[in-house]
């Protein structure tokens, strides 16, 4: 696969990098860190230059994430009913509406760098739910800067091990990801267990 980036990279520069952030933020299983490494390091090897490969990630993550906002506020409940047929896809959901429920804007600014894997399901979510687009595009912008920049910054900083550093970087954000949602479950258990003790203290 590496391979196969580096000729789109060589033949296409920075527009396959635009693509490739933008279709990433709609669910669409695309390398895009991978992409964004290898950008770095044609940065690194004078290919590229620094700007314009930063730009074009940064404009490409932040155009598909208002697009799937959008989405989200158009098709609303529907299309979040629609997306949760598959058992899959309604658990991820299921965390990603739990995000944005306990976090809002915080939320999604997580969910574009510290935990990626949910950010195309919270920019439904959050459009599904009437996160108002102002809280949204603050989060969303603040995150997707640090992400473009820490991917990039390993691609140059790591050109020559960038498919290592690749598999690094998904085995952090898979670990971060199984934290947070492991402290989410924690807080929402100790949520019902209060609210039983109440409860049982009323009938008292």
């Amino acid at each position: 696969m590496t391979e196969t980036i580096v000729e789109l990279i060589t033949d296409y520069g920075i527009y396959v990098i635009f693509a490739s952030a933008f279709l990433s933020c709609l669910a669409l299983p695309i390398p895009t860190s991978l992409m964004m490494l290898t950008g770095g390091a044609f940065v690194a090897s004078g290919d590229l230059d620094a700007w314009p490969v930063g730009l074009s990630a940064l404009a490409g993550a932040i155009l598909g994430d208002q697009t799937g906002y959008l989405i989200g506020r158009v098709g609303g409940g529907a299309l979040v009913a629609r997306l949760s047929r598959s058992p899959t896809r309604a658990a991820v959901l299921k965390r990603a509406t739990d995000l944005v429920d306990r976090r809002g804007g915080m939320g999604v600014f997580l969910s574009t760098w510290a935990v990626a894997p949910l950010g195309p399901w919270v920019n439904f979510i959050a459009g599904a739910t009437g996160l108002t687009w102002l809280r949204f595009t603050v989060g969303d912008i603040l995150g997707e800067v640090i992400w473009v920049t820490v991917y990039i910054g390993l691609g140059y900083t790591f050109m020559d091990h960038v498919t290592v550093v690749a598999q690094i970087m998904t085995d952090i954000v898979g670990l971060v990801v199984t934290l947070v949602l492991a402290a989410a479950a924690t807080l929402w258990i100790r949520g019902v267990l209060r609210a039983k003790a109440k409860a049982r203290a009323g009938r008292l």
